[in-house]
């Protein structure tokens, strides 16, 4: 399916104080030269901020990375969970239209939305306040049939419930969310018949519940300040013995500096918990075995005829050969292939060492039919590219 930016677009987007630390903090989660690791998350919070996802967001999130623009208008395109268009100020509503909802009233509750809300999904009420669409399988299937209305889940719903719940949202309620129908959580519509001791002195509400009620307002735009930023990834140094013990984790000798063995006092074995060890080390025991080691990664294939520099100082114009772009020419050449003829030689295993070695040439050599073109060429013939240039169709590929 085509997904499209919206028509009309805001100006610019910047990142509340709040969500821009959030924001790198994320980043920091990645190696140097990694970063663009993180542009799911930043374009969510992007999403989370202003509601859905603006070109100028999409961007801005691009910089932040180091991105081409296109690379992040991919990602948010792609993903359907990315909104491309605006949605209801105070709600978007997305209703679950997979098999148990479907057969159990999903259509009743998409009639509510297109009676209430706009006939169309992805269309704003009349007001702004609401939008709706239906979507995939939310994963509470034992609910059926639901929806989720910003972060929460309103499941066990009937038309008239549904209903009930936007008149509610208008008028600046927040409904209280999970089983509409009295359900504690996903057990039988009976009532529980196992486990039934559990049901004795439980809160009011099952965890979902009880936490959207602590959080309040569960609709509203995240601007960052929500809950506490926590970066556990950053405080713990990989610098040998500064690591900060896990307070989950086993107990580390501390104050102990490294032995004869080697170990660090991360590593230092520990006699009773809390207790540090002698720092002497610990005697070695019977039939103890070296550990396995993997054997180290061997290049498939044979390397081919390769040179150091292009015969007579001219290399082959090796974009004349269909599916090689100035990237994999300049490629090619920094592993000293120059010439048709060099390709026009290659045998299976020798395009398997050209495809290991080559970025982004897998599969490419037999797909495009290099060693074909490479042979026509390397003969004097003509290619799909040499025809296209002569007709003047398309300019040389760079």
């Amino acid at each position: 399916m085509l997904r499209r930016l919206h028509h009309e677009q805001p100006e610019s987007f910047a990142f509340t104080a709040e969500n821009l630390e959030w924001a790198k903090a994320q980043i920091s989660k990645y190696p140097e030269g990694r970063q663009a690791s993180a542009i799911i998350p930043l374009l969510w919070r992007a999403q989370e901020q202003e509601g859905w996802l603006t070109r100028p967001a999409i961007e801005y999130v691009a910089d932040m990375l180091g991105l081409a623009h296109i690379r992040a208008l991919e990602v948010a395109t792609f993903y359907f969970m990315f909104q491309l268009a605006p949605v209801g100020s105070v709600a978007h509503v997305q209703v679950c239209g997979t098999t148990s909802c479907m057969i159990c009233g999903a259509e009743d509750l998409m009639a509510v939305c297109k009676e209430k809300i706009a006939k169309e999904p992805h269309q704003l009420s009349a007001d702004g306040k609401f939008s709706w669409e239906e979507v995939e399988c939310l994963g509470a299937c034992a609910n059926a049939p639901m929806a989720q209305i910003g972060k929460d889940y309103y499941e066990d719903l009937t038309a008239e419930r549904l209903s009930e719940i936007l008149d509610a949202f208008a008028a600046g309620e927040v409904p209280t969310p999970g089983p509409q129908t009295g359900r504690y959580a996903s057990e039988p519509a009976g009532g529980p018949t196992a486990l039934t001791a559990h049901a004795e002195g439980r809160p009011a509400h099952n965890a979902s519940v009880e936490l959207a009620l602590e959080m309040g307002d569960t609709i509203k735009r995240i601007d960052g300040s929500e809950v506490p930023l926590r970066t556990p990834w950053r405080d713990l140094s990989r610098a040998p013995g500064e690591a900060e013990p896990d307070p989950k984790g086993p107990v580390l000798a501390e104050a102990q500096p490294t032995d004869g063995t080697g170990i660090d006092k991360r590593e230092a074995p520990v006699q009773g918990r809390g207790k540090p060890s002698t720092g002497d080390p610990a005697p070695a025991p019977e039939h103890a075995t070296a550990p396995e080691v993997e054997p180290a990664a061997v290049a498939p294939g044979t390397a081919p005829e390769r040179l150091e520099a292009p015969r007579g100082g001219a290399a082959d114009d090796l974009q004349r050969i269909e599916g090689i772009d100035a990237a994999l020419a300049e490629g090619l050449a920094a592993l000293g292939i120059h010439h048709f003829d060099q390709i026009a030689g290659w045998g299976a295993e020798e395009i398997a060492w050209i495809e290991y070695h080559l970025e982004d040439a897998e599969g490419r050599v037999a797909r495009d039919a290099w060693v074909e073109q490479a042979r026509l060429l390397a003969e004097g013939g003509e290619t799909a590219p040499d025809g296209r240039a002569r007709r003047g169709d398309v300019d040389k590929k760079t």
